[in-house]
């Protein structure tokens, strides 16, 4: 049943993106009803996965290899609840986001649909060639969003590069997938012979498989494209391609993972090494951002990293036969994917709402939102605690898991490993929260508080009811989360040991008790607080006082995110140095003055650009050799020949 259900999820999505095609507006007003009734069946079909046997479902294929087969289990079926809840929240959301009379409606509707359609198939494949045809789908349709406003340079640029890092992290998977075929003479998902970790077999498929997931996944440093595209696309795109494509990478590792019987200590360093860079300097590089787009894809790169570091310590604490340390690290990531698919969304839709009011997606050009769309910053702010990991909200109970399974680990570890553990994984991810604290108090405090710095700004009105509506389910599931994560302590258990079998997730549930109780105790705290604050203020008299002949505040007062950021975005400059345009020099009393800074992305612009475009450079060096002349090209022919021919003989 749960199969079947999940199919006709799946094909809801596609029929929404085809229906968006046919001509004439009421073809184009089913696609959201066909969005939502899709979320809604494959929303219970995951409820029955994840709290039930496996289901498959088998349909005839022509293609060689290929079977046209869904197997929704738990691992499965965790990891697309959040596809399915955010395609529905997206599709309402797109209804006055990005509504009918716009050039691109069609277009949007239609990609979104096929887009969230392929991706449940991808979670569901149980076919490794169904589960590479999906993939590609998924990045045809993801493209097209990304180009969405295709007449914008920055926008195809940013599609271009998407579509180039996907196709290479494609090639690694054709190769892992090969692979595993050579290793199973199946082309199913099956457990690899026992052993094969130590082989060179098993260590060529767990390089390519980090090599092909990470880019997928947007894992430092393979993160090359997320930036851009996620600034490009409409938000409510963004935030299922934030809030789940960049999963798909992380559900690919586990299962590929899954299927080693043993992983060496390698497998586990290499994972957490990974995902502390990828989570330190992602939130040093958000830090930067003036946009807001980018500042929040930077964010999702960080997240990545938490998650990888949680697996990182989950195959340590594996390979050293800890499984119960091994088992909450492993919970404790799976839960961040549940976690960062709704923060993540509803950031990214809370952003939408602000570009939507005020045209633009500089922080600098934004400020005092708050009065005049109390309900987005609300959203806004409820997020933004969230991705913090403070308590009450679901972030906290996710890393407080990994930070736990760390410390753990550190009394479960030999000594080869555990400095690891104490000066890598705690400090790390102490590291992260406190850099993101600072990030959305620059962000919240540049753009909902103050003065407006705009007139677009000054005239802002809050969002229409459609959009509201699409973030309260969101906003609603981070809160719960937070407040109750016991109740998901039975699914993470079954999720846990179909991401690492055989291993035992005794204490789960008492370690998600004592994240609920902070939680609670956090909420009655604040409560207290503001009470006491509210009677003390009901007794204050209130008087003006001298102001030193201050009349009134100047946006151009106002600090700005740059000048906020500035102090701690200039630690890391030794990894992400500025470019400053600045005057050399000024008169003395200078009419017009400016200033402007930008954190070039050290692995895309410092590094992989240069790269690229030295080596043009050196292959037109190479044109002389393709001057038309026959006599050149036999000789040159000759000549290879011989040389192999000497080759071969040695």
């Amino acid at each position: 049943m749960s199969a079947l259900l999940y199919a006709t999820g799946a094909l809801l999505f596609v029929m929404s993106g085809v229906a968006a095609l046919l001509p004439g507006r009421p073809a184009l007003r089913l696609t959201p009803l066909f969005m939502v009734l899709g979320a809604i069946t494959g929303l219970a079909s995951c409820a029955l996965g994840m709290t039930g046997a496996a289901r498959t479902l088998a349909l005839p294929w022509l293609i060689p290899g290929g079977a046209l087969t869904i197997t929704v289990d738990a691992l499965s079926a965790f990891f697309a609840t959040p596809v399915f809840l955010l395609a529905g929240a997206g599709a309402v959301f797109a209804e006055r986001y990005w509504p009918l009379d716009r050039r691109s409606a069609r277009h949007v509707r239609a990609f979104f649909g096929v887009l969230t359609g392929a991706l449940v198939t991808v979670l569901a494949a149980a076919n490794t060639i169904l589960f590479l045809a999906a993939w590609e789908v998924v990045t045809i349709a993801a493209f097209f969003l990304v180009a969405t406003e295709h007449e914008n340079q920055a926008s195809r640029q940013s599609a271009w590069l998407y579509l180039a890092a996907s196709h290479v992290a494609m090639l690694a998977l054709f190769a892992v997938i090969g692979l595993l075929h050579a290793s199973t003479e199946s082309w199913a998902f099956e457990a690899l012979p026992a052993g094969i970790a130590a082989l060179p077999t098993g260590r060529a498929i767990f390089a390519l498989a980090l090599f092909g997931f990470g880019i997928k996944s947007g894992l430092m440093p393979f993160h090359v494209w997320l930036p851009g595209a996620h600034a490009a696309a409409p938000a409510h795109v963004s935030a299922v391609m934030s809030g789940v494509v960049v999963k798909m990478g992380i559900y690919g590792f586990i299962r590929v993972i899954s299927l080693f019987d043993t992983v060496p200590v390698a497998f586990g360093t290499t994972l957490l090494v990974l995902g502390i860079i990828s989570s330190v300097l992602g939130v040093a590089l958000a830090l930067a951002q003036h946009d807001l787009k980018r500042l929040l894809a930077y964010h999702t790169i960080e997240n990545i990293g938490i998650i990888v570091s949680g697996l990182g310590v989950g195959l340590l604490a594996r390979a050293h036969g800890a499984s119960w340390i091994a088992a909450l690290a492993f919970a404790g990531a799976l839960l961040h994917v549940w976690n960062h698919g709704l923060f993540k969304a509803l950031l990214f839709l809370s952003a939408g709402s602000v570009i939507h009011a005020t045209h633009t997606r500089e922080i600098d050009r934004t400020g005092g939102l708050a009065r005049r769309m109390p309900h987005t910053a609300l959203a806004f702010l409820i997020g933004a605690v969230a991705i913090c990991g403070l308590p009450p909200l679901n972030g906290f109970v996710s890393e407080l898991l990994i930070y736990l399974a760390s410390i753990g680990g550190v009394n479960a570890a030999g000594a080869d490993w555990s400095w690891l553990l104490v000066f890598g994984v705690a400090p790390a991810l102490a590291l992260t929260g406190a850099l993101a604290l600072a990030c959305f108090v620059k962000a919240f405090g540049a753009i909902f508080l103050g003065l407006p710095r705009s007139e677009r700004a000054a005239h802002a009105n809050e969002s229409p009811v459609a959009m509201r509506v699409a973030m309260v389910p969101l906003a609603l599931a981070c809160a719960a989360i937070g407040l109750a994560p016991t109740l998901l302590a039975p699914i993470l258990e079954r999720v846990t040991r179909d991401a690492a079998p055989g291993l035992t997730s005794a204490g789960l549930a008492h370690m998600l008790n004592g994240a609920q109780s902070v939680s609670i105790a956090t909420v009655v705290a604040v409560a207290i607080a503001f009470a006491i604050v509210s009677i003390l203020a009901s007794r204050r008299s209130s008087a003006p006082t001298w102001d030193c002949g201050y009349a009134t505040a100047a946006p151009r007062a106002q600090y700005t995110a740059s000048s906020l950021a500035q102090s701690i975005a200039s630690v890391f400059s030794w990894a992400m140095p500025p470019d400053v345009h600045s005057p050399r020099k000024l008169p003395l009393f200078p009419e017009k003055a400016s200033f402007g800074s930008h954190v070039p992305d050290p692995v895309l612009d410092r590094a992989l650009l240069p790269a690229i475009r030295h080596a043009m450079r050196l292959a037109t060096l190479a044109r002389w050799a393709q001057g038309g002349r026959v006599q050149f090209y036999l000789v040159s022919i000759g000549l290879t020949l011989v040389v192999l021919l000497v080759w071969s003989a040695l």
